[in-house]
């Protein structure tokens, strides 16, 4: 079996913490790991796999020494100016940031959906938006048996969507202080504001979604519409999915579909109140999806509740999952 190097740029922040989890939860084979950070972090210890690792500074010689595969999870100006370095060098590069998932030379890729797109890379695959990663898995079950035309999101987004300063602004804010990242205090609050503002009234984060969906299910003039909405909730999104398909289902038949999908977990029983929770999808890589009903307000159209670990499968499990599938499908 050959063995592999691997760099995780990005180690000290939140993602990058639930990374090391992951990797260690995961067994990959992989030999030998290199931990980056910025000039701030660096010299940060860290306990991986029993033994000890100083973190190293990310510079523009950093990948000299040769690697395998790098998951950057350090934002989208050092993944912009790194990225390509690291690629130049022959290691592949499963991005974290929005640096590269609209650029159409970059496979935008969730395993469980389109790991196709993985043959096709020029040493940088991007890593979906957390929301979107998660809308997706389901999404793409049900376009096979039914052919989406039209998505409606909803979600409902946890702070740590936000990162750490995120998580401390819900936090600080239960004290009575005031909020540090976003505009309005999120205690007590629902926030309808992801990213910034576009001339056209959506955010940034909406417009992710809908350009993103499009791009992994290969529908580039799919309708889709989006509100995304910032809500009190440490981890794990929430989402309200409606969708309208060509063809007509049998909502039995399509429930069954989604159990037997890989990476879904469906809850579904209202006589038992059993429905997707952010408690119970926290620390999962798995989707989890209830409330499944027909919407009797459209032709041949759904509802449904998805929910899943922002932090994980919205981020660092799926970029981990997708350097598994490299290694499986022995792509270089």
């Amino acid at each position: 079996m050959k063995y592999y190097k691997l760099a995780l740029v990005g180690a000290t922040g939140l993602v990058g913490r639930t990374a090391l989890k992951v990797l260690e939860e995961y067994h990959l084979p992989i030999s030998e790991y290199v931990f980056f950070a910025s000039k701030k972090s660096a010299g940060t210890t860290i306990h991986f796999q029993g033994k000890d690792y100083v973190v190293k500074e990310l510079t523009e010689n950093s990948f000299d020494e040769g690697f395998d595969f790098a998951i950057f999870s350090a934002g989208s100006d050092t993944s912009k100016h790194f990225s390509p370095i690291a690629a130049s060098k022959g290691c592949i590069v499963v991005d974290n940031s929005s640096a590269f998932r609209m650029d159409p030379k970059v496979p935008l890729v969730v395993p469980e959906v389109n790991s196709e797109a993985l043959q096709h890379h020029n040493g940088i695959i991007a890593n979906p938006n957390c929301s979107t990663i998660q809308a997706v898995v389901p999404l793409k079950i049900l376009d096979n048996a039914y052919t989406i035309k039209r998505i409606i999101y909803s979600t409902y987004q946890a702070v740590s969507g936000a990162g750490q300063k995120g998580v401390e602004d819900l936090i600080h804010g239960i004290k009575g202080e005031a909020p540090k990242k976003f505009p309005h205090s999120i205690v007590n609050n629902c926030l309808p504001h992801i990213d910034v503002f576009l001339e056209n009234g959506y955010t940034k984060e909406e417009e992710k979604m809908i350009l993103e969906t499009r791009k992994i299910l290969g529908k580039p003039h799919l309708k889709i519409t989006a509100t995304t909405v910032r809500v009190p909730v440490i981890n794990c999104h929430s989402e309200s999915i409606n969708v309208a398909f060509e063809k007509n289902f049998d909502i039995v038949e399509l429930k069954q579909l989604l159990e037997k999908a890989n990476g879904i977990i469906v809850q579904d029983n209202g006589a038992e109140n059993l429905y997707p929770l952010a408690t119970n999808a926290n620390g999962h890589d798995e989707v989890f999806v209830g409330r499944i009903r027909r919407d009797f307000s459209i032709d041949s159209g759904i509802n449904f509740w998805c929910v899943a670990d922002n932090i994980r499968k919205g981020a660092a499990s799926n970029a981990i999952q997708i350097v598994k599938k490299l290694i499986e499908m022995h792509v270089s």
